[in-house]
């Protein structure tokens, strides 16, 4: 029986991301072993969309209140590359890690499956 997911995410500056990951976000962690960081996450989903172009992958961040989390995270030095938008489904946001590499955080309008 699948019990869970393991992200990856590939970063120009690991060490940058894992310390972000830690430190800025708070997200609970374990060091595996010489300063690899294995980090909770929040109960997560999953998705499938079609694409016709090259296979991609990406990861969101949901909170309650994206406004509130933009002005908390931006508070503690946190980038974000793009305004909050009505997408419909939610609002969203994009930040920056600082290996370089963006992350989405969206405010869910649908129903969360880890509310189920």
């Amino acid at each position: 029986m699948i019990n869970g997911a393991h992200v990856i995410l590939y970063s120009h500056d690991a060490e940058a991301d894992r310390a972000f990951l830690r430190d800025v976000l708070g997200q609970p962690h374990v060091d595996a072993g010489g300063g690899w960081l294995i980090v909770k996450l929040p109960p997560a989903e999953i998705a499938v969309h079609p694409r016709d172009a090259a296979q991609a992958h990406e990861l969101y961040f949901l909170c309650d209140d994206v406004e509130g989390t933009v002005r908390e995270l931006t508070a503690r030095g946190v980038e974000f590359t793009a305004p909050v938008t009505d997408a419909g489904w939610g609002l969203l946001t994009r930040l920056r890690l600082p290996g370089g590499g963006e992350v989405g955080l969206y405010e869910a309008r649908h129903q969360r499956a880890a509310d189920l």
